[in-house]
């Protein structure tokens, strides 16, 4: 389920006009450009982008998920470790 209060959404022509520090935020790309969007965290004074490529909302919404809630993955017993 996608929260608006998870991430903002700046469409083209628009500004962001607040922000939540380490917010995430989607800024759509001109159509000339290739479309898509930015996807980064806002901060005081700065924006980070997160991924170094545009992205789909469903694709950032898929990595923002990973981020903000992360697998939990069983580590291997020690005592089952073997040389190979």
């Amino acid at each position: 389920m996608k929260s608006p209060d998870l991430f903002q959404v700046v469409y083209r022509g628009e500004v962001l006009t607040g922000y939540k520090p380490g917010g995430w935020v989607f800024f759509q790309r001109p159509k000339e450009c290739g479309g898509g969007f930015w996807l980064g965290k806002t901060y005081d004074f700065v924006f980070m982008l997160e991924i170094p490529h545009p992205v789909s909302i469903g694709q950032g919404w898929d990595y923002i998920n990973e981020q903000e809630n992360p697998r939990t993955f069983k580590l291997e017993s020690v005592d089952d470790f073997k040389l190979v």
